[in-house]
């Protein structure tokens, strides 16, 4: 959304910003500096970014919005872009407008070799001379960043913790270095293009305010340790990687370990044992990494045993396109594992939800001693964004082990032998559980069918009891916890819209676009999940909203209300933003009408 200004030119209530260049040019760690200062600056930010899956070469781009309000999405519109090749802009076009500023380095390219808009003004900074004089080449994207503070009026200064923060490491010269770096990138632009009428449009506000910085595995991993993890084991897999990189370093001040496994069966299977032995345990995957973990999975829930599995999902199937969006693997997660297995499966709706959902991912698997899937998806794994810290209030977090006994209470679990009896057929599912070394507690479990004991059996009354057992622990959770979704917009609009995970920041924004009133349902639980039917049924026309070819989501809400509803599918593997989503469901709610 643009503003009018005295001058006649226009400011934008919310900048949005990019740097675009070649895997390997440094472009996610220039893009993190500038969201790094933004927010230290007292600015809210939400990011974007657009990597291939490759080392070196191919398109990569960080995007920023920032703002003094709360952001939630990313939006079809660029201010400020800084284009370290040429390709950057022609992969941009359709984002920039009347007004925006392209910051380019004219030592490599001319600003009429780009096909720009009508309107777009070109920046031209000799980025490396400048990097050079400051102390190195390599310091070329320091100087754009410097750039981009002259162009926008951002103060310089802000950079400088931010700067610190990733060069501090390094030793104060190099730091330094890039400190003088920026400031000539900022000082070129105010000498030589400071009279452009273009960049006096742009300044970029300043507050007081205290915000945190992070992603969706970020959050995972922080949540993870305010749950009380004190195991992760994972094999590296783009994108949730960034979970294990996180607690690496950090669970170890807990107490905890964090093992990189040699694939993703041994990841999981370590994790298992680690839950057997009484720690809170994690792995983390993504879609490819969920197949392989298919048959422990099996075992984790025919054994009782609580664990969280972290499913960042990707564009599939197979590898797919491992750095791009979706929602593929509701289905996987739903039904994959041979054999009708219970579970949870959780999906964040936002990344300060990442972390909370973290904590009762933790606290659903203990009570229930069954597997539980928590799910993010690309979208929310790798952006940023900006958190007051209360946020993340750590006095709120409760930790629930569920049914664990000592000494002073296994006697009553034991049988008229004196043994422990592990899967004994409680009225609600879940038994009661011995840590190792709990007096009276030595007991076994098996991945084969087995009895109250734990010992092996093909006794059919045994095998329909045990089944039975371990199905009710779902229905005892669907009436002891809340389910309930999030709700958007107007109550009583005729056009619901329902979506999961990483849409909901998009889809809040986009009522603001809308023609007409809608009412939003975010459904953070895929199972159980709520009962929606009133919801439906209370509607003239139903949307769901999903990252996904087959509309997987949609069919479980027909599946639970019997009725057909409308689909809105985005499977090309960028994420949804706001005023597209908007132009989607406006153009859904036309076809319904002409129809």
């Amino acid at each position: 959304m643009f503003v009018s200004t005295l001058s006649g030119l226009y400011m934008a209530e919310d900048l949005n910003w990019a740097v675009g260049g070649e895997a390997g040019d440094g472009i996610n760690s220039t893009g993190k500096i500038f969201a790094q200062a933004l927010a230290r600056a007292g600015r809210h930010v939400f990011t974007s970014k657009d990597f291939a899956s490759r080392i070196r070469g191919g398109y990569t781009a960080y995007k920023v919005r920032t703002s003094v309000d709360k952001v939630q999405s990313v939006v079809d519109r660029l201010d400020i872009l800084v284009a370290l090749t040429e390709r950057t802009v022609e992969e941009n076009l359709d984002e920039l407008h009347d007004g925006s500023v392209v910051i380019y380095d004219n030592e490599r390219t001319e600003f009429s070799d780009f096909e720009a808009p009508e309107g777009v003004t070109g920046v031209p900074v000799p980025l490396k001379e400048l990097a050079e004089e400051a102390g190195g080449a390599i310091m070329r994207n320091v100087v754009a960043l410097g750039a981009v503070c002259g162009a926008c009026d951002f103060p310089i200064e802000n950079l400088d913790e931010a700067l610190e923060k990733n060069f501090g490491s390094k030793g104060e010269a190099i730091v330094e270095n890039n400190r003088e770096a920026a400031r000539k990138g900022a000082e070129y632009v105010s000498e030589e293009h400071g009279d452009l009428e273009t960049l006096q449009s742009y300044e970029v506000e300043t507050t007081d305010s205290d915000y945190v910085l992070l992603n969706g595995d970020e959050a995972i991993g922080m949540g993870a340790i305010a749950a009380g993890c004190r195991f992760y084991s994972g094999y590296p897999i783009t994108p949730a990687t960034d979970v294990m990189e996180y607690l690496k370093g950090r669970i170890e001040q807990y107490g905890g370990h964090v093992v990189q496994a040699e694939d993703e069966l041994s990841a999981i299977n370590m994790a298992l044992g680690a839950a057997r032995a009484g720690a809170r345990s994690m792995t983390a995957t993504s879609g490819p990494g969920i197949d392989l973990m298919a048959e422990t999975f099996g075992l984790v829930a025919t054994s009782e045993t609580p664990l969280v599995i972290t499913n960042v999902m990707r564009s599939g199937p197979s590898t797919g396109m491992p750095t791009k969006q979706e929602q593929g693997d509701l289905n996987a997660m739903l039904y994959g594992g041979h054999g009708e297995i219970p579970r949870f499966v959780l999906a964040p709706t936002t990344i300060d939800e990442c972390f909370w959902k973290a904590v009762e991912a933790f606290n659903l698997a203990e009570k229930y001693q069954t597997p539980v899937y928590l799910t993010a998806d690309l979208s929310l794994a790798v952006t940023e964004q900006t958190f007051s810290p209360d946020t993340f209030d750590m006095d709120e977090v409760e930790v629930d082990r569920g049914k664990i006994v000592d000494e002073d209470e296994i006697e009553s679990w034991q049988d008229e032998k004196g043994r422990f009896q592990p899967h004994f057929p409680t009225a609600d599912g879940v038994s009661p559980r011995a840590l190792p070394g709990t007096d009276g507690g030595v007991h076994m479990s098996t991945g084969l069918e087995h009895n109250a004991l734990g010992r092996r059996t093909e006794d059919t009354d045994v095998r329909v009891e045990q089944v039975d057992k371990r199905n009710r622990k779902i229905e005892t959770a669907r009436e002891e916890e809340d389910w309930s979704p999030m709700e958007y917009g107007e109550a009583d609009a005729d056009t619901l819209v329902i979506s999961w995970g990483s849409n909901e920041g998009a889809m809040i924004e986009a009522l603001d676009y809308m023609e007409s009133d809608v009412r939003f349902i975010s459904v953070p639980y895929i199972f159980p999940r709520p009962d929606l039917t009133e919801a439906v049924e209370e509607a003239e026309n139903v949307i769901v909203v999903e990252c996904n070819a087959n509309g997987q989501f949609a069919d479980l809400i027909e599946q639970d209300t019997l009725t057909r509803v409308q689909r809105v599918n985005k499977y090309n593997g960028i994420r949804y933003k706001a005023d597209e989503l908007a132009d989607e469901i406006d153009a859904a709610l036309s076809n319904e009408v002409q129809a």
